[in-house]
């Protein structure tokens, strides 16, 4: 194989690919990225873990497109991040080596057999829909943060899509919150079976779309899912469980409504959270009729206070006080998550749990670790029925 092509270009698909590939693996061929040169000129990435494919072509200029070629370790993408920018990249494999060379750089690389190289059977995909990228992004960020990374619940460990009502789902819990977006059935989506995304496949899409304009291409069957983004193809194994019913937990009967600007109470939570006590990290939240609301942090005998005055009525009714941890309103709460791991010790377990029974009629339960948080808002949520049921429904 010899081909051609721009460091930028390369760069930017090698850093599509490489995140798939497993550092630690024990077969070493998955350690390897796949490039090809193809009869049409253009270049040919892949890379995978048996459960992920990347599979994306880019431009370039094939001097000899046979398939003889190899695939160059990982290492090959910090070698291209190195080099000159606007440099023109050559590449010239045979018998088991890799030249890469760019201006006076000279890099030489083992390969493996091309015939060796994996690839995910994709099989019989019935299901064919298509997806504005705007919408995908949408679906995708406002349902992440609330994948579970426990590997006890694998059913939880990913987006649950799926049609209801005439409508598109999508939906996930970790056990301490749900996230759940609806948007219009795309034409195809009739008869599409209900599936569950995987954590890794969903970042690694999440990725690709910032790159893509217009609409993406969605094949599915109950196993597989095939993303087209243009020039690259996502392709994944989905989870193989199911999913909790969590139509059940979402309360109907609530009286109360409170209409809150986002931005300005993610900003009022993350203020009053910094004095919060580190073991609950509880924040309460009193609504006053006529006062707006009022956000009240407790570290022992430190508090601060946060007012948000309204200029219009925003809560009817009486006086409410509710308490939620303030870890779990975090969008992405990556500098928690050890938290989730063990539990805390039996000292603290027993605290909290008389800390919870002095809690007050309405207010949000939640346990110093995170690990069950029952959320109550206003009426409702209160009863402990309603929390039974939630832990009944999540746990399976």
């Amino acid at each position: 194989m010899k081909a051609t092509i721009e460091r930028a270009t390369l760069l930017k698909s090698l850093s599509h690919v490489q995140s798939v590939v497993e550092r630690r693996n024990t077969i070493p061929i998955l350690s390897n990225v796949l490039i090809e040169a193809r009869d049409d000129g253009s270049i040919r990435l892949m890379a995978t873990d048996l459960d992920l494919q990347v599979d994306e072509k880019r431009s370039g200029q094939c001097r000899d497109a046979r398939r003889d070629d190899g695939r160059p370790r990982t290492r090959s993408y910090d070698i291209v991040r190195k080099l000159p920018e606007g440099s023109q990249v050559e590449l010239n494999a045979a018998e088991g080596k890799m030249q890469l060379s760019a201006g006076r750089a000279r890099f030489n690389l083992a390969t493996l057999p091309r015939d060796d190289f994996p690839v995910i059977a994709e099989g019989d995909l019935p299901t064919r829909f298509e997806l504005p990228a705007t919408t995908l992004r949408q679906i995708i960020d406002k349902t992440r943060f609330a994948i579970s990374s426990e590997e006890t619940r694998y059913y939880l460990m990913g987006i649950f899509l799926h049609v209801a009502d005439e409508k598109l789902k999508a939906a996930a819990t970790d056990g301490h919150r749900l996230a759940r977006v609806t948007v219009d059935k795309p034409e195809g989506a009739d008869g599409m079976p209900d599936v569950i995304i995987p954590k890794k496949c969903v970042g690694e899409l999440r990725k690709l779309l910032d790159e893509v304009e217009g609409t993406v291409k969605i094949s599915l069957s109950p196993t597989k899912v095939r993303f087209g983004l243009g020039n690259a193809v996502l392709t994944s194994k989905l989870i193989d469980g199911t999913f909790p019913d969590y139509n059940r937990v979402i309360p109907t009967a609530n009286d109360k409504l409170l209409k809150l600007d986002p931005k300005t109470f993610a900003q009022g939570v993350d203020r009053v959270s910094t004095i919060a006590s580190e073991k609950t990290r509880v924040v309460s939240m009193n609504v006053r009729p006529r006062q707006g609301r009022t956000l009240v942090g407790d570290f022992y005998r430190t508090s601060g206070t946060d007012h948000r005055g309204a200029r219009r009525r925003l809560w009817r009714g009486r006086a409410s006080r509710s308490a939620f941890n303030a870890r779990l309103s975090a969008r992405h709460p990556r500098r928690d998550r050890r938290r989730h791991g063990r539990g805390p010790p039996r000292r603290r377990r027993r605290a909290d749990a008389a800390a919870r029974e002095r809690q007050e009629p309405g207010a949000v339960r939640a346990d110093a670790d995170a690990r069950v948080m029952i959320c109550r808002l206003w009426r409702g949520w209160t009863t402990p029925e309603n929390a039974d049921a939630y832990e009944r429904v999540v746990r399976g």
